[in-house]
């Protein structure tokens, strides 16, 4: 079967790296192991920047360099309030989008 995994991805890393900021701010490497450990897979630097940077410059995230303890400074980002009724938006968009796949995946749907 055609890999999917990258198809599925790009319409829902915005949603997944605004629900991983909703609780606590993150720097980008911490953000792509997060991914990963959740299951969503390895998720490059060249992936995941241009998502950052979309995010800022839409307002749904901010972002702030902080020095380091013994290594670079990281840009932390933090979610705002746009961002927070983004990530609500569009989890209830995605629940119902995913549940009518499942649906249709799985048979119970007539057709």
């Amino acid at each position: 079967m055609i890999e999917r995994r990258g198809q599925w991805l790009r319409g829902v890393l915005d949603l997944c790296v605004l629900g991983l900021l909703r609780e606590r701010e993150s720097y980008g490497y911490q953000l792509a192991q997060s991914l990963d450990a959740a299951g969503i897979g390895p998720i490059q630097g060249g992936t995941l920047y241009p998502v950052l940077l979309r995010l800022e410059r839409g307002g749904l995230i901010t972002a702030r360099w902080r020095e380091g303890t013994g290594g670079p400074a990281r840009k932390y980002y933090r979610i705002t309030e746009s961002g927070r009724a983004a990530l609500s938006r569009g989890g209830h968009d995605w629940q119902g989008f995913a549940t009518s796949v499942t649906a249709i995946v799985t048979g119970g749907v007539d057709g």
